[in-house]
This record gives C-alpha cells, structure tokens and sequence, in this order.
C-alpha cells in the first residue's frame, strides 16, 4: 500500500462548497432541515457523485444512504466512514457535511491510485442527525444501532405535526432495506471538533477516544392566560415567568459541576405569545451533557428540582419529559489505534480527546468498532453560519481518515 497517497484538497473543498449552495442562508450558512426539499437535493447530488465514480448506491427504511465501493473479498464486511447532510437553521458549511464528502474525495483518490482494498468501503449518510426538525437527534443512526424503535423513529413528529415518515415518503427517500440489517466492519466519522481545543494548541488533528453524554428534556409550564391591563401582579399565573426562574437555575446546574458540565436552554415556544395576554403555556427544551453518568444523574435530579420550585414561585404547574437519553461512549480501542498510526505516518500534530458534542459515532459504536476523527474550525464555533475551517485542515483530516480505513480494510 502506497503511504504516498494524498487526497486532492481543492476537489474536496469545491464538493463542500457545492453542497453549500443548497440551502445557502444570507450569511454564508447552509439550511437543509431533514427531510425538507432542500435535503432531497442535497441527497441527490451526493448519490450522482457517488455513482459517477461507480459506487453501489443502497437506502434503507430511516433514509440512511451507503455508497458502496467493491473491494477484493466481497465476503467481508465494509470499512466504513460518513456523517450527515443536515444542518441546523442556522447551520454552517462543514458541520457533517465535511465526513461525508471526505469519503467521495477518498474514494476518487483510490480510484486515480488503481488501489483495490481487500475490504469493500462505504460512505454512510445518516438521516436527521441534528434533531432539529424531528426530535431526538441522531435517530436514524439510533435506529440502526438497536437504540430506538423503528415505529417509534417513524412516528416522530415535526412542529407542524409531518411524521418523519411522511417526510421521508415526500422526498422520495424511503428505502425498502431494514434499518440495522446492514452490518459494518467498522466506522470511522470525521467531523469539525466544534469546540476550540485543537485551535488553541495549533494542533491538527484530534483523535477522538469517546464522547460525553447527552440527555435532552422538555419542560412545559402551564399557568393561566389572562388580560396584561386589568390582572392585579398578585395572584398571577404567569408561565413565562416561571421558565425565565428556571432558565436561571438551569445554567447554575452546570456551573456547579464546571468546568466539564454544560447546560442549555436551547428552544422556547410562549404561548398565546400575544402583547397583552399574560403567558399561559411555555415550552423549553433543555440540554444537558457530561462524561460520567453518575454526574448526569444528579444534575437531572437537580432540574426537578428547580422547575418544581419555578413552578410553585408562580402558582403554575410543571412537566418534564426527558426525550433523550445518550449514554457516553468509549470508542474502539482498535479503531483508535488505526487513526492513531495515520496520524503518526502523515506527521501531523494531534491530541486525544474527549468530545462534547454528539455523533452518529455514538449509536454505531454499539453495533461496530467505531473511532472518530476531529480537525480544528474557527472559533471552534459550530451551529452557526458563520462556521469556518482551514482547506488544509479538512485535507489533513481526510488524509489520516483514508489511511486509517485503509490500514482496517486489509
């Protein structure tokens, strides 16, 4: 195997700004909630570069998509990387987008090299990995990792009550192969670190060893709707006054376990939301995310604790939901091993880390051997159009992450 070989870096980032112009926000971003048309042609335009360098296309009953490329023993199981083509509302350029297209990019570059791996590769597109238009997040993959029900992933439903499996109907993406039913010899994910870790240590690459967990709530507060003029302050049941008391408290849960934990508030829908009507419903969501579960578990006990008293300030009632549930994930020791030596071969700078973010990585890891990789963003700023990374950054990432899958796949 030929340690010379490189990806083409300009072809790579030409993709990523391709695939940014579907959705394009007026700040620079990407919008492609899951499912929407702008998905389709995200999807679509994945598949016929896929196929235009002669990969096996399959989709299976979540909208997940693999992209085949044959190798020498049709026997074993693929080496697989991949990510997500979705994006936040306000999401930014490479935010998924770069783990997916650096697999096109590996494979093309394989193909220029007359490489065949012993193992077939495939490139995986995950269906609604953020959660934004149908909750939990990273549901597809959570389905094909045995975490979540397939009727009960189908049956999610989005704010204007679309099931996910309508949606999935409507643009034409529901697949006939069984979710799950579709093993992998392995997965590695590269994705932007999200965070500012490896921009501030001007190091390249990080290689990632587990990921955080994450429990996601919904808390809805009802109170009573009534005239803002002719309602005396005393005897208020106002439930917008009640989530801003909790808002608070929340932030000081994580703040009481710094610097690891974090907590947010992320969504809220006030109700009838109109000038001179007193709030008589509020929903929020709330996020909350550490390493060590035994922290989580009290950090949850603690958000009862506050809502109820939120709650009871304000004579409204209160009712929490955790609506989300990953655990932390150890990745695979060989896996990380694999990513480990690619980085030492290509010479680049790296870490090990821990990452705050969840991935698709994190369902996979429980059906595969699973590693992750990370390459730096501004900022370390992610979720936001203004989200940015190096050329060189994604080249060198994809480099290792071609290495790697070569080193599983023989």
């Amino acid at each position: 195997m030929n340690a010379d070989i490189r990806i083409n870096k300009d072809r790579l980032w030409e993709r990523i700004m391709a695939m940014a112009e579907i959705g394009a926000t007026e700040l620079g971003g990407s919008c492609r909630l899951a499912l929407t048309e702008e998905d389709r042609q995200g999807r679509d335009l994945f598949i016929k570069w896929c196929r235009e360098i002669g990969c096996e296309i399959k989709i299976d009953r979540m909208g997940n998509i693999f992209a085949r490329r044959q190798g020498g023993n049709p026997c074993r199981l693929p080496i697989a990387c991949g990510s997500h083509l979705d994006t936040q509302p306000h999401g930014g350029k490479f935010d998924g987008v770069f783990g997916v297209l650096a697999g096109i990019e590996i494979f093309e570059t394989l193909n220029e090299n007359n490489v065949m791996t012993d193992s077939p590769l495939e490139i995986c597109v995950w269906t609604n990995e953020e959660g934004s238009r149908f909750a939990p997040p990273m549901i597809s993959s959570g389905v094909f990792g045995g975490s979540y029900d397939l009727e009960y992933a189908l049956s999610r439903e989005d704010a204007d009550g679309v099931t996910l499996g309508e949606a999935l109907e409507t643009i034409g993406y529901a697949g006939k192969l069984p979710c799950g039913e579709h093993p992998l010899g392995a997965f590695i994910e590269i994705h932007i670190e999200q965070g500012p870790v490896l921009e501030r240590n001007e190091e390249t690459i990080g290689v990632v060893t587990g990921v955080q967990g994450t429990r996601w709530y919904q808390v809805v507060f009802q109170g009573q709707d009534a005239h803002t003029g002719s309602t005396p302050m005393p005897g208020r049941r106002d439930a917008l006054v009640s989530a801003a008391r909790a808002i608070i408290a929340i932030k000081e849960i994580a703040m009481d376990q710094s610097p690891d934990a974090v907590a947010t508030v992320g969504r809220i829908e006030n109700s009838p939301n109109s000038h001179n009507t007193i709030p008589g419903e509020v929903k929020l969501t709330v996020d909350m995310r550490h390493f060590d579960a035994r922290t989580l578990d009290a950090m949850e006990g603690q958000l009862h604790e506050i809502v109820n008293a939120a709650a009871l300030k304000e004579s409204t009632t209160v009712e929490i939901t955790r609506i989300s549930n990953t655990p932390s994930i150890y990745f695979d020791k060989h896996c990380i091993t694999a990513v480990e030596e690619a980085t030492h071969t290509l010479c680049y700078r790296y870490r090990k880390l821990i990452s705050g973010a969840g991935h698709d990585a994190c369902h996979i890891s429980r059906v595969a051997p699973t590693s992750m990789i990370f390459v730096p963003c501004a900022g370390g700023l992610s979720h936001n159009e203004a989200e940015s990374a190096e050329s060189e950054d994604l080249a060198a990432g994809a480099n290792v992450l071609l290495h790697a899958m070569l080193k599983l796949s023989n």
